[in-house]
């Protein structure tokens, strides 16, 4: 028998928590390898048209000439780690003159991508919070010092400002260092063998290191932001996982607070916070919520862990009966303003073929599950609605004029549709491959603008055995992130618009995110000769 807490929030919201599932959660809860890491070279940031975002670094000194060097009132320098780095930055100050006589005040500007400090902050106007933009302003009143930051910080460039001392005094910055953590031991990655191509292992290597930045107590969404567990992310960084760093227990951990924690309707919810205790938050996402039957799905298809299975699955089993409530009288999920299904980042994609698709894709991985269980019952109702929302996704969403499917009052065409249709299976797999092939010949005006969108066109594509064109638009898409100076694979990625943001600003982009991360997956699954 579990045992239920309600807990209350302020705005009057309740949730019951299943804590025997939270306790095993906690109970697994990662130790964090730390290591220390020091800047590689001072820079400059400058502007240039022809670089990504119209910015790029040149190298202006060695950090061994720090040591000599000395700053004073509205003097600066940039350093750059070489790597994306997630962790708490030390400083080590001296001053040199004349006695301090009034305090150090320092503003320090982290950056994963230089146009981060290249832009003023205080020009930002994204719609999601200033506060994500990654800034501080110290005030340091004895000197000599060392210190450490309080607060874990993602980036590669760091920018210190001298914006106070008095005229009697500057300060050399003796050492310069972050304190990284994670829960990823890349120690238990397994190399490429030789034969794999360069560009492949460069890619390989930055899927690696975008994953393990993300591994912290729980599988973040982007260290820079939002810090919290998401399952649409999750479920990704799980696949990536089992191929590289074997952290089952990550998995595991989050799978259990995600069915520890449901929402106030039993759903589950967007995303977890962890402080200061783990808590749900308030967000549901009608394919996220299901997803996490695919990502229970592929952790027991890796690890055959039948306890984790049977505590968890009552959970999977509600997501199915809850996204089955939304469905019309057709058997088609309803397309109105009173949901919310990501999909994609694209803000003109109609959601309703891919909302049913993701649901025929969970249906038929909840079915796998319940025979493993030997659930009668529930095998004979989730086959059944298989059968409703596949005949009804053909029989009302199939354009057989047009060959593609159709989404929303508007009939919109998309590639997101098409996609996971693919995916779900409701067609074979020889017209599978024929509606992939009329994508690339005719492709909808309706784009997919996030590397967790291309993540699905790579699998239906490997889905249909066209594993060249696979490789492909991995090269070109993950590869023109490269390109562009990816250090670790990002949040969004539109080659036509390198300026493109869903909040509003490029400076509030996530340039580490966990769902970018698997083309080690691809990688390491379908292009390593075994």
């Amino acid at each position: 028998m579990q045992l239920r807490v309600d807990i209350m929030f302020n705005d009057g919201r309740s949730v019951r928590r299943r804590q025997e599932l939270v306790d095993i959660a906690e109970s697994i809860k990662p130790k964090l390898h730390k290591a220390e890491v020091y800047p590689k070279e001072v820079i400059e940031v400058i502007k240039d048209p022809n670089a990504f975002q119209g910015c790029k670094t040149q190298t202006i000194g060695s950090i061994e000439g720090l040591q000599e060097k000395s700053f004073g009132k509205n003097e600066s320098l940039i350093v750059d780690f070489g790597d994306h780095q997630v962790g708490y930055l030390n400083l080590s100050i001296k001053p040199t003159g004349s006695l301090p006589d009034a305090p150090l005040r320092l503003k320090l500007i982290f950056g994963e991508m230089p146009c981060e400090i290249a832009e003023s902050f205080d020009d930002y106007n994204g719609w999601i919070s200033r506060s994500w933009l990654q800034d501080e302003i110290i005030n340091i009143d004895v000197l000599p010092t060392e210190i450490q930051l309080p607060r874990r910080y993602a980036f590669r460039y760091l920018k210190i400002v001298v914006v106070d001392t008095s005229e009697r005094y500057k300060v050399i910055f003796s050492d310069i260092h972050c304190s990284t953590t994670t829960s990823g031991d890349v120690s238990k990655v397994e190399s490429l063998p030789g034969s794999v191509p360069e560009d492949l292992k460069t890619m390989d290597r930055i899927s690696i290191k975008t994953l393990q930045d993300c591994m912290q107590s729980v599988f973040e969404d982007g260290p820079k932001r939002d810090r919290r567990l998401w399952i649409g992310d999750l479920r990704l960084q799980a696949l990536a996982n089992y191929y590289t760093f074997k952290n089952y227990d990550l998995v595991k951990r989050c799978l259990y607070l995600f069915g520890g924690l449901p929402m106030e309707g039993g759903q589950v919810g967007a995303c977890v916070y962890e402080e200061p205790q783990p808590l749900i938050d308030d967000t549901y996402l009608y394919d996220y919520s299901l997803l996490f039957v695919s990502t229970l799905y592929d952790y027991y298809m890796e690890k055959k862990d039948m306890k984790t299975l049977t505590d968890l699955w009552p959970m999977a089993m509600d997501q199915i009966k809850i996204a089955l409530q939304r469905l019309d009288e057709r058997g088609i999920v309803k397309d109105d303003s009173s949901w919310w299904c990501f999909i994609d980042w694209n803000q003109d994609l109609n959601k309703q073929a891919s909302a049913q698709a993701v649901l025929i894709y969970c249906l038929k991985r909840a079915l796998y599950l319940a025979q493993v269980l030997q659930l009668e019952k529930a095998m004979s109702f989730i086959e059944n609605k298989i059968k409703e929302t596949s005949k009804a996704a053909l029989t009302y969403l199939w354009n057989a004029e047009k060959s593609f499917f159709i989404s929303g009052a508007e009939r919109q065409i998309s590639w997101a549709s098409q996609i996971w249709m693919v995916l779900a299976e409701v067609l074979d797999k020889k017209e599978n491959a024929s509606l992939l092939d009329r994508l690339f010949v005719n492709p909808p005006e309706i784009k997919m603008v996030t590397p967790y969108m291309h993540h699905h066109l790579i699998e239906a594509l490997l889905l249909c055995g066209k594993k060249d064109k696979a490789l492909e638009q991995i090269r070109v898409y993950w590869g023109g992130m490269i390109k562009d100076g990816a250090n670790c694979f990002w949040e969004l990625y539109n080659p036509e618009d390198k300026f493109l943001s869903p909040y509003g600003s490029n400076l509030i982009n996530s340039y580490c995110h966990a769902w970018s991360c698997t083309p080690t997956y691809f990688i390491r699954k379908y292009f390593v000769s075994k």
